[in-house]
């Protein structure tokens, strides 16, 4: 067999770098038809080589050209442009834009790949939050594609609809066109490169509309098409990242750390758009279990991207006991944020403005998240938002309504296979159990956080919980009241103490100094490798 046949049946077998390596050589003997070229760099692509790749379909072009294959010439002058935005080049990719879009206005006939024009205009007008215009230049994709017998066209086109639909708080009939788009992929009407932005904006489009059903079952999906495909670079580091995340969310946190640092790797190799959420999710990872330091050269490294690391980093400056600082990186976070990354930093901003004392802005996010409840018909929300709102009900004075609502939240995150969150409930129930004065039911929900934060490894809830508990011991006569926690709890105080443990020696030295709740457990987590055995 010809090196030249070997390559066209290594690409159509999707063995990524036989395909570089047999096409390499047939080039090396005599320079390839333009068909094969593109086919080189779309496997030099998927192999990480994203600029060598960008470098070959531009030869691929000028070969077009000079056969007179004027649709197919536009066509890759698309997807340089494309590829070139993947890569951070922005102003050659509106070069290389400009030229696709002057030969399909000069050609004769109407091009086939038309269509494909539309995709970054609407890009465009995604990112800077116009989800109107994007809706009607993905619709002009879409309706071209379908027309001209385009297949990737039309399925990005139907993606980038869905997306805009759901920007625009349309959100069913958004979800509904994602797994149109969806369809066309697994039945194998996409070429890869198209196929696999599709994968992975319908995941990242799942988790902002808090859609976790859909984000398992494509995740799954990706993780499926990527193992079918020899050494997959692209792609595959974002789909390592979606899992990362929903190992977290699961209670799975070593797997999780696993899989975010793989998605680091393939990031380094050349998929590029996991850099961010690789780092993000084992910063966040690191803070759960208290691992203050790590988190943070997480978090920096995940910021290095461009985008903000948050809520995690400002929940981390919580977890040291700096809420002022949480809330002043929250807020300049969401201050003109797009709609869709502002909703996921919501029950932070909850949670970080009650410990920060402004409990009108936390009832204020409370509000905005119940209001997204009404458009937006997720489990995972509908938790987000009873979690948050019998922490604001709790701390406003109304611990009778809190637990209805908290035992709803727990419920919902239980069916969702998320023991931390579950376990965060409980640690809440315990405190207003108590306020109620149920003692018996307190002393539960404490026993059965305290199992899963032990199991997970989750330090940092761990010793506040004990905080906790321990508020409800009776300290010794000299110390005074600490300020009110977040949750609207007091401590309590007896003159006859009695014989007092380490950490409880500890609490009292802590609370004497006026410090919060928020910073005593922050101070008790900190000291607990000095306490062996407590």
């Amino acid at each position: 067999m010809s090196t030249l046949a070997g390559g066209r049946e290594a690409y159509a077998a999707r063995r990524w770098p036989d395909a570089v390596g047999q096409y390499t050589a047939a080039d090396h003997d005599e320079e390839l038809p333009a068909g094969d070229l593109e086919q080189l760099a779309i496997s030099v692509i998927l192999t990480g080589r994203g600029s060598e790749g960008v470098d070959i379909l531009s030869r691929a072009h000028l070969k077009y050209l000079a056969d007179g294959d004027y649709p197919a010439a536009a066509r890759c002058a698309v997807w340089t442009g494309m590829n070139l935005i993947l890569l951070g080049e922005p102003a050659r990719s509106a070069g290389w834009l400009a030229r696709a879009r002057r030969i399909v206005e000069d050609l004769p006939e109407p091009c086939p790949f038309e269509g494909l024009l539309s995709v970054p205009v609407g890009l465009g007008a995604l990112y800077q939050g116009d989800g109107a215009t994007a809706a009607d230049a993905f619709t002009r994709a879409a309706d071209l594609g379908r027309a001209r017998g385009d297949a990737d066209s039309a399925a990005l086109g139907t993606l980038g609809l869905g997306q805009a639909k759901i920007m625009l708080g349309e959100v069913d009939d958004g979800l509904a066109l994602l797994d149109e788009a969806m369809v066309a992929v697994t039945v194998g009407e996409i070429s890869p490169i198209p196929a696999g932005i599709i994968y992975c904006a319908v995941i990242e489009t799942c988790h902002l509309a808090f859609d976790l059903r859909r984000a398992h079952e494509w995740t799954r999906a990706l993780d499926r098409w990527c193992d079918a495909q020899q050494k997959l670079v692209a792609f595959s580091g974002q789909c390592q990242m979606h899992r990362a995340e929903l190992y977290r969310l699961h209670g799975a946190w070593t797997e999780a750390i696993d899989a975010a640092k793989t998605a680091q790797d393939l990031a380094f190799r050349g998929d590029r758009m996991a850099t961010y959420g690789g780092f993000y999710q084992q910063a966040e990872i690191h803070r759960l279990r208290g691992d203050f330091d790590d988190a943070e050269a997480a978090y920096l490294h995940a910021q290095d991207t461009g985008f903000p690391a948050q809520p995690g980093l400002a929940l981390l400056r919580l977890a040291q006991g700096r809420p002022d600082q949480a809330q002043s990186l929250l807020r300049q976070a969401m201050d003109g944020i797009d709609p869709g990354y502002r909703r996921l930093m919501l029950a932070a901003r909850v949670e970080i403005e009650l410990a920060a004392g402004d409990a009108p802005a936390a009832r204020a996010a409370v509000e905005e998240l119940d209001s997204l409840c009404a458009s937006i018909d997720m489990p995972l929300l509908h938790a987000l938002a009873e979690q948050s709102q019998a922490a604001v009900l709790f701390h406003e004075g109304d611990p009778g309504a809190a637990l209805v609502t908290l035992r709803r939240a727990w419920s919902r995150w239980l069916s969702l296979d998320a023991p931390f969150e579950a376990a965060r409930c409980r640690a809440l129930l315990a405190r207003v159990c108590t306020v109620l004065g149920d003692e018996e039911s307190a002393r539960t929900e404490r026993e059965a956080a305290r199992a899963v934060f032990s199991e997970l490894g989750a330090a940092p809830a761990l010793a506040e919980l004990e905080l906790a508990g321990l508020e409800q011991v009776p300290l010794a006569a000299d110390a005074r009241t600490a300020p009110a926690p977040s949750t609207g709890t007091h401590a309590h105080h007896a003159a006859d103490a009695g014989p007092l443990t380490a950490r409880e020696t500890e609490v009292v030295r802590l609370v004497s100094a006026g410090l919060s709740n928020r910073n005593i457990a922050a101070e008790l987590f900190i000291s607990e490798k000095r306490w062996p055995g407590t």
